[in-house]
């Protein structure tokens, strides 16, 4: 793809303040994240993403993240809260992933042995994935760590765009927009004070700097 006019996608994630929605809309997020993963200081009940999907801008993409949660919570995130994308961080397989009617992403889990995730077998093993998200995280973990990985690792030859995650700050996003030219950039504790509370003067910075590097990629 020519990266002439490219603009890199933004998705802010563990969303858990209608304030902070509203200002990340207005920076020009293209996607927000509610998290429903088990066991995340970030995770939310259906009813309060649904009040908080009130604070979305037109245009705004709302991302429902999931780690191997059972079908029926699934179910339920998509009927109350009504996302446009799923993101599944756990063991699920393709099948369960495209069975609720929503285009999905699939995380991979880099801190891993990244080597059982070349392109080919990610792309055989979830067809149907909109795309794919590399995250810091190991099998079992939601991300939100604020860990970086090996960005060399990931996949050369993929046909379906990739967002990355892992540790991502505004500190290191230009570098990491340069360097890796992904689809997409995901952050969630990199622009946080605690987990889920969002820094403004944070989002902001993360916002210029992906944008500054898009400025420098011809």
């Amino acid at each position: 793809m020519s990266r002439l006019l490219f603009r890199t996608r933004i998705k802010f994630c563990g969303m858990t303040r209608p304030g902070d929605i509203r200002l990340a809309c207005e920076l020009g997020a293209d996607a927000i994240g509610f998290v429903f993963a088990p066991g995340s200081p970030r995770r939310l009940d259906p009813e309060e993403a649904r009040a908080m999907r009130n604070a979305l801008a037109p245009l705004v993409d709302a991302v429902a993240l999931f780690m191997d949660n059972p079908a029926e919570e699934v179910r339920e995130v998509v009927r109350r809260v009504r996302p446009s994308l799923l993101q599944f961080h756990g063991s699920e397989d393709d099948a369960f992933c495209r069975g609720f009617g929503v285009p999905y992403l699939k995380a991979v889990p880099m801190g891993d042995d990244p080597r059982a995730y070349t392109a080919t077998a990610l792309q055989l093993r979830y067809p149907g994935a909109a795309g794919f998200l590399f995250d810091s995280h190991v099998r079992g973990g939601s991300g939100g760590s604020g860990r970086t990985f090996d960005w060399a690792q990931i996949p050369s030859g993929l046909h379906k765009p990739f967002v990355l995650a892992g540790g991502i700050t505004p500190d290191n996003v230009f570098d990491a927009v340069l360097t890796v030219q992904p689809w997409g950039v995901d952050v969630s504790s990199g622009i946080e004070s605690a987990p889920g509370i969002k820094d403004g003067y944070k989002m902001r910075r993360f916002v210029e700097e992906v944008r500054r590097a898009d400025c420098h990629i011809g």
